[in-house]
């Protein structure tokens, strides 16, 4: 690993670690390593509602600092129902908490995505624009993604994801808060009613060119289906 690289601690939830992670930390100090201590904060668990999961989710930036010597903290608020960080209370919490991290606090703050669809379907490239959107009008410096399947799926993340996530994020940079939360609220109505029956996706061997490693025309055109959804919204590419 490069000395840039960053190293991985987590948290549990809520708020609690083991010894196992105090010995890891340990290490990464003795090494003066850069420390990424990571939490995922659980709507509708352990801390209840949006607004209880919010105040979590800010106690973790700060554990993060004081417990863990961390560098930076690695967000991800995830729905208990859903096991996704794309839902609307989740973004409202991952957008609440780094909006007050940024503002009292100089603390670095990155997000997970864990989209409910697939790789190569319209609802995974929304579902993670939703995300980045909030991510960026709250202040976040680290978009980390996209697991796309929600994080568990075999072979289910490709690059084409994480493209949406970063042109999204360039197109809401500057952006006034009212405009952003309207685009929002019509963007998470388009994909919320879906997460029972989120479409699986493909795996990457099977939309994309492993040999040249480049996506599948169909995949870009599923791409582009949905960068016309999000400019039909108000975003401009």
């Amino acid at each position: 690993m490069a000395s840039s690289d960053s190293h991985e601690v987590s948290q549990l939830n809520e708020l609690k670690i083991d010894l196992d992670a105090i010995a890891v930390i340990a290490h990464y100090q003795a090494n003066s390593n850069i420390i990424m201590d990571e939490q995922m904060p659980i709507f509708g668990g352990y801390a209840g509602g949006v607004e209880e999961t919010t105040i979590v989710d800010i106690a973790t930036h700060i554990n993060a600092m004081v417990m863990s010597n961390a560098s930076w903290h690695l967000d991800g608020p995830v729905h208990i129902r859903w096991g996704s960080t794309n839902t609307r209370e989740t973004l409202m919490i991952a957008g609440w908490a780094c909006a007050t991290i940024s503002e009292f606090t100089n603390i670095l703050s990155g997000n997970q995505y864990y989209p409910c669809a697939g790789p190569c379907t319209e609802m995974c490239l929304l579902e993670a624009s939703a995300q980045s959107i909030t991510d960026t009008a709250s202040g976040r410096e680290i978009l980390s993604g996209v697991a796309a399947a929600k994080g568990v799926a075999l072979d289910k993340t490709t690059g084409m994801e994480a493209r949406m996530m970063g042109e999204a994020a360039r197109a809401t940079a500057g952006m006034e808060i009212p405009e952003v939360n309207k685009i929002l609220d019509n963007l998470v109505k388009m994909y919320e009613k879906d997460y029972a029956k989120a479409p699986a996706g493909k795996t990457f061997q099977e939309c994309y060119n492993v040999k040249t490693i480049e996506p599948t025309d169909e995949y870009m055109k599923v791409y582009e289906g949905a960068r016309k959804k999000l400019e039909g919204l108000g975003l401009v590419f």
